[in-house]
């Protein structure tokens, strides 16, 4: 019976051990990489502004467009602002000035019509009305559709004009759009 009792003795000492030795490395292969890895690597914060009700409107960057498949219509063409003498910009403002003058002239706005599988009926009211027009051919799931779209005007006063005179002839035109 001796032997009995040193065999039960054996097995109860080899599992006692089997579950220390998973202890020991499931705290080996768990904790120790968590307890000596650095810091985590952490994004920069990114920065967002959202402007205030009381600041000026928003205004965002103007998509880059490609250039119109087919020529532009323009029945009634803008006339052209004259040049007006401006006052001398001072030496440090020059280059800016120079900036911002090739950028208004560079300008052009235009008022979205809207996107039409056949945009005769649309462009009839448009030329009838004496607003000038382009059209661009847009693929879309459905197929190709035309978009209709008033200008280009060379200031924000004219294509305000032409928003109104559109929504007048029944249309509901997106807003007024710039184009550099």
């Amino acid at each position: 019976m001796p032997e009995a009792q040193d065999v039960n003795t054996l097995k109860r000492r080899g599992r006692r051990r089997l579950v220390g030795a998973i202890a020991l490395v499931l705290v080996a292969v768990i904790i120790l990489p968590w307890i000596f890895d650095p810091q985590p690597q952490q994004s920069p914060p990114v920065s967002v502004r959202i402007p205030n009700e009381d600041e000026s409107a928003f205004k965002p960057k103007p998509v880059p467009q490609p250039p119109p498949v087919e020529a532009p219509k323009v029945t009634a063409p803008e006339p052209k602002p004259a040049a007006t003498a401006q006052p001398k910009p001072q030496p440090e403002d020059s280059e800016r000035a120079r900036a911002e003058a090739a950028l208004a002239n560079a300008l052009e706005f235009f008022v979205p019509v809207g996107a039409y599988a056949k945009p005769d009926g649309v462009t009839a009211k448009l030329k009838a009305a004496k607003i000038p027009y382009f059209t661009e051919p847009v693929a879309t799931a459905a197929g190709t559709v035309m978009r209709v779209r008033a200008g280009p005007f060379r200031n924000r006063e004219a294509a305000e004009r032409a928003h109104k005179q559109i929504k007048a002839l029944g249309f509901k035109p997106g807003s007024v759009s710039s184009r550099s």
